[in-house]
């Protein structure tokens, strides 16, 4: 029987636009097995795992637990923790890391603060620095929510972990089964889909560098899914790689259009259409499910816009 990642990548089903959204990132490690639910199906207590989602309950912030690829044995109780914190929004992109040996001090965090780009409350909550080592490569592995994330996922972090990807971390979730394997890449929280190692590599390489690289991407977590795809085709219409460079200023309209602005730090502006339409033919979104039509974001036009002190024309559309 194919899986849902099969008929995804045969029905050549666009990437661009299916990223999670997520201003703020908190990864919690927890060693063992994960349920589909796993802030409340692992061996973190599900007491903790609760409190935790409501804290974070509209604030922008992710919470998703994390572990070190490979065998994992099944033990209750994790001496010491490693705890992530990222924010990605353009102009405050930041990537603090801690320990802690009691993830009830979690409870203590000021998850609004957190959500709006603020790290002194993880800073001071757990004596938190900023993150000095590799970019995280975050590669979603939890088979209890989809067979596709273990049986692609953990095969490409095992092999980057053997490969001294010394970020290689599996996570819980991070949405879109049939893309697998699906990636998130801190500190600047951009997705992939069907990912590979080698691809994975160049992509870390233009992390190091600031770079975006933006085959196989989906989208940058820091927007609405309109302003994800917007954002890479303005990259790609106009070949702007560097990470900080563009940013997503203001969405307009509702399903099924959206006219998205992007702005430049160098003070150029477009203005994007964007229009949701239902893949076709109907698949499964993820493996098991009941067939249906995912929504696409399907950019239809890229057009610069004048700077206000200008006297030439407005500029012809890049895209139609």
């Amino acid at each position: 029987m194919s899986t849902c990642a099969k008929v995804s990548q045969d029905l050549e089903e666009p990437l661009a636009g299916t990223a999670a959204t997520a201003r703020t990132w908190l990864l919690v490690e927890q060693p063992g097995p994960w349920g589909a639910e796993a802030l409340t199906s692992s061996h973190l207590d599900p007491v903790l795992g609760r409190a935790l989602e409501r804290a974070a309950e509209g604030t922008g912030v992710r919470i998703a637990l994390i572990r070190r690829p490979g065998r994992h044995a099944d033990c209750h109780q994790a001496a010491e923790r490693q705890v992530y914190a990222a924010h990605t929004a353009p102009g405050n992109v930041w990537l603090h890391s801690a320990t802690t040996t009691d993830p009830e001090q979690l409870l203590t965090l000021d998850f609004a603060d957190l959500g709006r780009g603020l790290s002194s409350t993880f800073d001071t909550a757990l004596d938190a620095r900023p993150h000095t080592g590799d970019p995280l490569a975050l590669v979603c592995t939890n088979g209890k929510r989809d067979r596709c994330c273990a049986l692609l996922g953990r095969p490409l972090a095992a092999e980057l972990a053997a490969s001294g990807v010394a970020g290689a971390w599996e996570v819980t979730h991070l949405g879109g089964h049939r893309f697998s394997p699906t990636l998130l890449v801190l500190p600047f929280g951009y997705a992939y889909g069907r990912a590979e190692a080698h691809a994975v590599k160049e992509v870390l390489q233009g992390v190091r560098e600031g770079r975006v690289v933006t085959e196989g991407c989906r989208g940058s977590s820091a927007w609405e899914r309109p302003g994800q795809a917007a954002e890479l085709a303005v990259r790609t219409a106009v070949r702007e790689d560097a990470a900080g460079a563009l940013s997503v200023v203001r969405i307009e309209g509702e399903a099924p259009h959206w006219e998205v602005t992007i702005s430049h730090t160098d003070g150029r502006r477009w203005l994007v259409a964007v229009a949701q339409g239902a893949s076709a033919p109907p698949r499964a979104q993820s493996c098991g499910s009941a067939l249906g039509s995912p929504a696409r974001m399907d950019v239809t036009a890229v057009r610069e816009l004048m700077r206000t002190n200008d006297r030439h024309k407005p500029r012809a559309p890049l895209t139609r």
